[in-house]
């Protein structure tokens, strides 16, 4: 009996060592490492961009314009490079060796800049008051550029796969995940806000009032920490194998289409060919099925003589690919006008780090006698009001519209993008009326021809366009991540990631094209601008405003449009064995609902 008992409590032990070898990784645990490192590099990254149009124009004396042009283009740049950082971890690094080495590459920008900041040769000489500055020269320029560049490229590894790698950790296919991943993306909004929002009170009125060295230095140093955070639970992360480059996969679709254009399309898409075994490494969360849409493409999946297929064989997938891979590409081309819909509502958000940071530094920004708040911190406004939509949206708008709507959501990230848009329009609307407020003060008191002296009107005017933009912010820009990430296929949400920052990187470009167009069209004989490079007050800025919402309006037109007609990714879902098959068929059609029905 005691021999037994002895047995069987080996036995128990052998399985809770078992259980604790085998506990599945991800999860909550992992949230803090994830979220230390996102508060670090955020910190970082914004603490380093912030203010940098001041930097331009006190430290190296560039024209606004120039300045303005600089900093989008390089917004648009690491914009851009997150399709290469895509495409190195969903092909064969891995998300979290993308961010690791991708953060250090961007730390020694940061390193290089805060050394030019600190060393007064690397910088062109002070001016005061009214008299003509000396601008940077070639040598000091080239400096600021590869630290940009270095930058934009360290941008291209971490922006596309720390929220990816972060939502991966949330295996929704588990029916013990109580935890979903459209509350992730609140969550991850909200740290990002958060460490912004120390960046742009702190840091900023430490690079205005005790110097750019330390200001930069800091920044610095919080990226360092974040390396050292999101290495720390390595052994915790649940990592995804890389299935291969995504984009190869997808030209080859289009490649095995091409080759049996001529084909005439099977009758039953039962008949397609389909592999499940092939394509489980890409299929983890669930298979994709067929759609009617795009039937050209199907073709792609017919087997043909030539194909010469044998049971068990893997086939020339330049010739033939499975129904799964059709619909990846299939997916990826739906995805495309919703994305580019999102490109005018950044344009329109760039504004704030330059014309209205200018705005903001023409006027009277004291909140005491001997305190001002520093004219780059102004985002603290935008940021403030994103925060408090993230959690009104998650503790009282979800459960408020989840009783009309019976969604777990709430509203589809569609009808939440929609919202996003409605709110820009009416932001850059108002910003018009406010600059006009802000010139008639100027000419009340003589200051329409000195650009240096502060206008007597408060700052807190500035201050419903910076809300309304970061109320918009919480709605469009977590409902645009939301969109990619989910109906992206689940091999390429690393690259769809990178869809979104290139949704940002275009509306950036777009910005510099809008502002150099407008500053060269509306210039006049006279010398009188809308956008002048060194007199806001001569200027015209309240008619590029309403430009920027004439332009959302049909852009907001173009985007119901696209969302009425927009099919949602069918996945069938890998269930247990011990779910009936019912719930499949439910949920396969519930995905394919389009906006009306949703």
């Amino acid at each position: 009996m005691e021999e037994e008992q002895s047995k069987n409590k080996i036995s128990e032990e052998e399985k809770a060592l078992h259980g604790r070898r085998t506990r599945p990784k991800g999860g909550m645990i992992t949230m803090p490492f994830i979220f230390a490192n996102e508060i670090c590099e955020k910190l970082a990254v914004v603490g380093f961009h912030a203010n940098m149009i001041s930097y331009l124009t006190t430290q190296l004396h560039l024209p606004l314009t120039k300045a303005a042009n600089t900093l989008t283009n390089f917004a648009g740049t690491s914009s851009l490079t997150p399709l290469i950082g895509a495409f190195v971890a969903d092909s064969f690094a891995g998300r979290f060796w993308t961010i690791t080495f991708s953060s250090i590459i961007y730390q020694i920008g940061m390193t290089l800049l805060t050394v030019s900041a600190i060393v007064p040769t690397l910088r062109p000489p002070p001016c005061h008051g009214e008299e003509v500055c000396v601008v940077a020269d070639t040598a000091q320029l080239s400096i600021l550029y590869v630290a940009l560049l270095l930058g934009a490229l360290g941008s291209g590894g971490i922006r596309p796969c720390v929220v990816a790698f972060g939502a991966d950790q949330f295996d929704e296919s588990d029916p013990n995940q109580t935890t979903k991943t459209w509350k992730y993306f609140n969550w991850y909004y909200f740290i990002m806000g958060a460490a912004v929002l120390l960046a742009v009170t702190v840091l900023v009125w430490i690079q205005d009032n005790v110097g750019w060295g330390l200001g930069l230095g800091i920044p610095t140093v919080a990226m360092f920490l974040s390396v050292i955070a999101f290495a720390g639970g390595f052994k915790l992360y649940r990592h995804l194998v890389p299935a291969g480059s995504p984009f190869t996969r997808l030209i080859q679709v289009g490649v095995a289409a091409f080759r049996k254009r001529k084909l005439r399309m099977v009758s039953d898409p039962s008949l397609l060919y389909s592999n499940d075994e092939i394509d489980a490494p890409i299929s983890l969360d669930g298979k994709l099925t067929h759609t009617k849409h795009m039937s050209f493409l199907d073709k792609a999946a017919i087997v043909t003589e030539q194909d010469n297929m044998k049971p068990g064989q893997i086939p020339n997938y330049w010739r033939l690919s499975t129904v799964h891979r059709i619909e990846e590409l299939k997916s990826v081309i739906r995805m495309g006008p919703i994305g580019a819909s999102g490109i005018l509502l950044i344009t329109a958000y760039a504004q704030q780090g330059t014309f209205s940071l200018q705005q903001a530094k023409t006027m009277n920004r004291h909140l005491t006698k001997s305190f001002q708040i520093p004219a780059g911190s102004m985002s603290v406004f935008t940021t403030v009001a994103m925060l408090s939509t993230i959690i009104f949206y998650d503790r009282v708008f979800v459960k408020v519209i989840r009783k009309f709507t019976g969604r777990e959501r709430g509203i589809t990230y569609l009808t939440r993008m929609g919202i996003g848009f409605v709110i820009s329009i009416i932001a850059t609307l108002v910003a018009g009326f406010i600059e006009i407020k802000r010139k008639q003060v100027a000419v009340e008191h003589g200051l329409i021809d000195k650009p240096h002296t502060i206008v007597p009107i408060s700052f807190l005017w500035l201050v419903p366009q910076y809300g309304l933009h970061g109320v918009a912010e919480a709605f469009m820009s977590i409902g645009h991540l939301e969109f990619f990430y989910d109906q992206a296929p689940e091999s390429m949400r690393s690259t769809a990631t990178a869809l979104f920052w290139m949704a940002i990187s275009i509306g950036n470009y777009t910005s510099t094209l809008l502002v150099t167009l407008v500053h060269k069209f509306s210039a006049k004989p006279d010398g009188s601008n809308w956008l002048p490079d060194n007199n806001l007050n001569r200027g015209r800025l309240e008619y590029f405003y309403w430009l920027i919402t004439l332009l959302q309006v049909v852009n907001f037109v173009y985007y119901l449009w696209c969302a009425k007609i927009y099919t949602y990714k069918p996945v069938q879902v890998h269930h247990s064995k011990e779910e009936s098959s019912s719930p499949v068929k439910e949920e396969l059609q519930l995905s394919t609902k389009s906006l009306v029905d949703a």
